[in-house]
């Protein structure tokens, strides 16, 4: 069985920068991966190669098997991957109700003599929209926002929303590009919990972004790290922690004063 999303060497050039080197992830079913890294370190980069945004200089990206590397972001959406953005972009003058079911179109089935003449097959698959559209809402615990114009919605419940119409497209993979950011502490726990629930409950593989430690390492069974477009380190959390490349890169002397961790040129404690 193919995996929902393999990325094998994904190089992306700009000009004369790459900003991204032989990027390569293998995400599982039902996995929970961590993406960090330092300001530029072509996380984003990456993001947006996988799912479209940009083609790969080098490289391949394949979902379920199939090469998608030349394919646009809705068409690559509909193979399974729907992703969030570093600034929300949710239709803003929609209610928090229409933004997912427009989502949910995605899925679609019925055309445009369908909707033109309502027919009846029209008519069914509307009415199973509205219910899936409204399940995904009550699943972020934004039920009670149905009605309201997104743009009113406070940012944390902005965010979630935005959450709840990537999921309205019926993913595999679920990519996350910094789901946190903005929110406070309170709003942080409560997200990592949804994320864990939205992969048990749909079963999908989601990969997460965020500069939050505390959450992405909480929450992700493996990571990797970026620097400079090259992936420094991958493994578990408990091993990312004490990797001394990645404190040197990202984490800091400061981290290592605060975890009150002392590294080795090996890495042992």
């Amino acid at each position: 069985m193919s995996a929902p999303l393999e990325a094998k060497s994904v190089t992306m050039r700009f000009g004369g920068l790459k900003a991204l080197s032989e990027f390569n992830l293998v995400m599982e079913p039902g996995e929970l991966v961590g993406l960090i890294g330092p300001n530029g370190a072509g996380k984003t980069t990456a993001f947006n190669a996988i799912t479209g945004v940009y083609t790969p200089s080098e490289g391949e990206v394949r979902v379920s098997g199939e090469l998608v590397n030349a394919q646009r972001p809705h068409e690559i959406c509909g193979k399974g991957v729907a992703r969030t953005f570093q600034n929300i972009r949710l239709y803003k003058q929609l209610t928090a109700l229409d933004n997912v079911r427009v989502a949910c179109h995605a899925r679609a089935t019925s055309g445009f003599f369908d909707a033109l003449f309502l027919t009846a097959r029209h008519r069914t698959e509307e009415s199973r929209i509205l219910s899936r559209a409204e399940e995904y809402l009550k699943v972020m615990g934004l039920s009670h926002r149905r009605d309201e114009i997104s743009r009113n919605l406070p940012y944390g419940e902005q965010r979630r929303l935005e959450i709840a119409r990537a999921l309205a497209t019926g993913p595999k993979v679920l990519c996350l590009d910094e789901p946190a950011a903005g929110m406070n502490a309170a709003e942080k726990v409560e997200l990592m919990q949804l994320i864990r629930n939205i992969r048990d409950r749909f079963g999908i593989s989601i990969l997460v972004i965020e500069h939050d430690m505390r959450l992405v390492m909480g929450v992700s069974e493996r990571l990797l790290v970026l620097d400079h477009g090259v992936t420094i380190a991958q493994g578990k959390p408990e091993a990312i922690r004490k990797n001394p490349k990645v404190i040197e890169a990202y984490l800091g002397d400061a981290y290592l004063e605060e975890k009150h961790i002392a590294i080795t040129p090996e890495g042992a404690r």
